[in-house]
């Protein structure tokens, strides 16, 4: 996601930092037209990080541990570097910070040693903390990725009703929420639909 998000900033003149935690793939990013800064959330601390967020016109988060991570790792960067990076955005005076979370994630079973249930309980703890951050963030909430063609049209709501939606229209959100007009503190679940983002966003 945060790749395809990369080119399409690109594609629209701006220019993105990309942070990865392995140098292995800068020459990939680079060549995309991306700048890279090798930054670990897991391990790197506030100050780095926020030393390369300093200067930015928004901060994205679109990073996770991935499936099949241990609850461990999903802690450490779902929950944790999301936190992190949340706070690096305010201490550098970022105006805009933009978090890729999950749709349903506030209904995960604290009890449950499932892996999903785990990365459930991390995202929505890293945006309960966002949302106390007196910074203007946005909490997107995707219904399940699909591979297939994204369409440009949404449904937006508290809840959605679950249809997938592609992750190029995932990337497309996000490039809109951190380059077009600033809507404001808001989260919000979103699947595919029949309406342009702007006007799905004004339904909330």
């Amino acid at each position: 996601m945060a790749r395809i998000l990369a080119r399409e900033l690109v594609a629209a003149g701006h220019t993105p930092i990309s942070l990865v935690r392995n140098a292995a793939h800068r020459d990939e990013l680079v060549s995309d037209g991306a700048q890279v800064a090798v930054i670990d959330l897991e391990h790197d601390g506030l100050d780095p990080v926020a030393e390369v967020l300093d200067g930015a016109d928004a901060a994205v988060f679109a990073a996770g541990a991935g499936g099949g991570s241990t609850p461990d790792r999903t802690n450490a960067v779902d929950r944790e570097g999301a936190i992190l990076f949340a706070q690096a955005a305010k201490q550098s005076g970022v105006p805009r910070l933009v978090i890729l979370s999950g749709a349903g994630v506030d209904d995960y079973d604290p009890s449950s040693e499932d892996s999903f249930e785990i990365y459930c309980h991390a995202k929505s703890d890293a945006d309960a903390f966002v949302r106390t951050l007196d910074i203007d963030w946005v909490i997107v909430r995707p219904d399940g990725l699909t591979d297939g063609p994204g369409s440009g049209l949404f449904t937006v709501a508290e809840q959605v009703t679950r249809r997938g939606i592609a992750r190029s229209d995932v990337a497309a959100i996000l490039l809109d929420l951190s380059v077009g007009p600033n809507p404001g503190r808001i989260q919000f679940e979103v699947t595919s639909g029949n309406q342009p983002l702007r006007a799905a966003l004004e339904t909330l």
